[in-house]
């Protein structure tokens, strides 16, 4: 870790911070512009396997900081990143966590966000679930078999990058669109020959379930998760969100070096023991950083993926969802 985390935290809140101010509507001064466009409520889309957000709601750190600002802090939970931007899509939040496909299938679907920031790679958060009984022992024998998935989730990259990895084609096996909690009940009757799923549902499988782990994501994807906002609300309230990112940086650094208490607190809410969020906390690295350019040229590997095999509707350009460069 760095000797200096302290330093490096404020200039990763100055980074941000100046990009979202650069994010303000042309010809109207920062200042004057937030005067009268100022959010009252910030309204924060989660996940219960979001970590960092859900002891960030746990904590309440983030509604102290706006508070002297007269704002306060909605939050709303969503089962998995694409409800999530659905929401985000129609207005009913202003910011939220997920992984790497959401973002491309809402902009193929015309939300307006802007990428905020991005947790650097966890690639062995998400995996492959099989059948300990099973013959299947490679990424190539799921060919023809079902396959459960959380549709415009980030497993729905990850299993096209396995499969193209292993020289299987997408349509050559059966995708079963179900949340982690029916995927998990199809898993365990047999209705299913696999089942791609992330933490902390990934590990609670393994060590609940008859599961073996066929593959992670290591060596085929990197596994990004970003935090997203909408535009209009980047343009009108850049230090709320730089605010935010500050206590999610801190929430970040606390994990890192007290992952079995950060474990404790989250059991209840999440409802697994605490030994298997344990595990998958350490499946995370819990370090955030501003979206840069090479983070945005691997989301539009996923989006022309997605648009060559007709995933998703339309060509997009990720970088159309960027932050302005710093000024």
């Amino acid at each position: 870790m760095s000797r200096h985390p302290l330093l490096k935290r404020r200039a990763f809140v100055a980074t941000v911070g100046a990009s979202l101010a650069a994010a303000t509507l042309p010809g109207i001064a920062t200042s004057v512009f937030a005067a009268d466009a100022r959010a009252k409520e910030f309204r924060i889309g989660y996940q219960k396997a979001a970590s960092a957000l859900v002891l960030l709601k746990s904590h309440r750190t983030l509604e102290k900081r706006l508070a002297p600002l007269g704002i306060t802090v909605k939050w709303t939970e969503f089962p998995a990143g694409p409800q999530l931007l659905e929401g985000l899509n129609v207005g009913a939040i202003d910011f939220g966590y997920v992984g790497e496909a959401p973002p491309v299938f809402a902009q193929a679907a015309g939300a307006n966000f802007v990428y905020v920031a991005y947790e650097i790679p966890t690639p062995h958060a998400e995996g492959i679930l099989v059948r300990r009984d099973t013959p299947i022992r490679t990424l190539a024998d799921l060919k023809d078999k079902k396959i459960a998935l959380n549709k415009g989730s980030d497993v729905h990259w990850f299993l096209v990058a396995a499969l193209q990895k292993s020289g299987v084609k997408y349509n050559e096996v059966q995708p079963v669109f179900l949340p982690p909690a029916d995927a998990r009940a199809a898993f365990e009757r047999g209705a299913i020959d696999a089942w791609a799923i992330w933490d902390p549902f990934l590990e609670a499988a393994k060590r609940q379930s008859n599961a073996r782990l066929l593959v992670d994501a290591g060596g085929i994807v990197n596994h990004h998760q970003f935090f997203l906002g909408a535009r209009s609300f980047a343009q009108q309230n850049s230090d709320v969100l730089a605010i935010t990112m500050d206590e999610v940086n801190k929430e970040g650094a606390w994990v890192r070096g007290h992952y079995g208490e950060a474990a404790a607190q989250l059991a209840p809410i999440q409802g697994l023991d605490a030994s298997v969020i344990e595990a998958g906390l350490r499946h995370y690295e819990h370090i955030y950083k501003p979206v840069d350019a090479s983070v945005l040229a691997e989301q539009q590997r996923i989006a022309d993926t997605f648009s060559e095999l007709r995933i998703i509707p339309t060509k997009i350009v990720t970088k159309d969802a960027a932050l302005p460069a710093k000024v």
